[in-house]
């Protein structure tokens, strides 16, 4: 147990990639592109994968996101190797065959499946298997579950004082509701609404084509979907509302594989209606604009739909049963 303060020490990075302080490399062996691109930024820091945001090719353009399977000490390191290579070359394999296909996923720039040793302490020369890595592209924008949190958020602060409005009985016994409250509030709320659900259709929409290119995602939620901004995006929006435009783009393929089982496809729509469920109670009833985004952009959404039917019962009893 540390007694002192101790100072963080970012995870190892895989070369060519190095932090700042990277002092075992020596200036002889610093090659061009090392030191003229800036070093990672790191972003998350997940059990499975290590997510930094870096550069492809120089330093004022293209940036690019660089995901690190780390290798894990207490596996055995064969079998380290072995499954971080199957792993990081599913999600390789998959993201190529997406964009391929036409789909809004992350361009693929650069993969490392062998990964390097690298040198873990400099004083005692250990050395540990640096863990495989995928450069890929930097997709701008909000995570969907930010902006819909956000969305939500401003609709309760918008229409709470008309959903809790008082309403006065006038002298003849009729009820009114005072100004703003009435029609006008009635229709920015339907507008509103329906901007969401315009949402909604592209995020089933977005699922659909991931699945009619017989891949299955594996970890559909609203934190691994991004909305891409269109360039003019933001123009003739009104004071305090919500930019739900853009391109829904899907990411973290890292549990993704390929299958055309309506079984699979109906288990990923599955649990994005779960995250739905908890991550979102108040949109939750607009799922249904997810489905139908679905199925008009896949053809063979009406089995994958009565296939889902039959994992919500099943999901369902385990509920119960616990």
């Amino acid at each position: 147990m540390c007694t002192v303060v101790c100072k963080y020490q970012p995870p190892p990075l895989p070369p060519p990639f190095h932090h700042h302080n990277h002092r075992t490399q020596s200036t002889a062996t610093t090659t061009t592109s090392t030191t003229t691109l800036p070093p990672p930024i790191l972003l998350t820091q997940g059990a499975e994968a290590h997510l930094y945001k870096t550069h492809y090719l120089n330093a004022t353009t293209h940036p690019a996101a660089l995901k690190i399977r780390p290798s894990k000490p207490y596996r055995h390191p064969i079998l380290d190797r072995r499954l971080t290579r199957q792993r990081i070359l599913q999600e390789a394999r998959c993201l190529a065959k997406l964009v391929r296909e036409g789909v809004a996923v992350p361009a693929l720039y650069a993969v490392d499946w062998e990964g390097q040793t690298v040198v873990v302490d400099a004083a005692t020369g250990a050395e540990r298997y640096g863990g495989a890595w995928l450069l890929m592209e930097w997709v701008e924008g909000d995570v969907v579950r930010v902006v819909v949190r956000a969305w939500e958020r401003a609709m309760l602060a918008r229409f709470a004082a008309e959903d809790q409005h008082p309403r006065r009985r006038q002298a003849d016994g009729e009820m009114e509701v005072d100004g703003d409250h009435g029609d006008n509030g009635h229709v920015e709320r339907k507008r509103e609404e329906e901007r969401m659900k315009d949402l909604l259709r592209r995020i089933g929409a977005a699922v659909g084509r991931l699945h009619a290119a017989g891949v299955i995602h594996g970890d559909l939620t609203t934190s691994n979907l991004i909305l891409r901004p269109k360039k003019e995006s933001g123009e003739g929006k009104g004071a305090g509302e919500v930019d739900l435009e853009g391109e829904v783009v899907l990411i973290d393929f890292g549990l993704a594989s390929q299958s055309v089982q309506d079984e699979d496809r109906a288990v990923d729509l599955y649990v994005l209606e779960r995250a739905f469920g908890s991550t979102h109670p108040r949109t939750e009833a607009f799922f249904a604009e997810v489905l139908e985004g679905y199925r008009a952009s896949y053809r063979g959404a009406a089995s994958v739909l009565k296939r889902l039917e039959e994992v919500r019962l099943r999901g369902r009893k385990k509920s119960m049963l616990g």
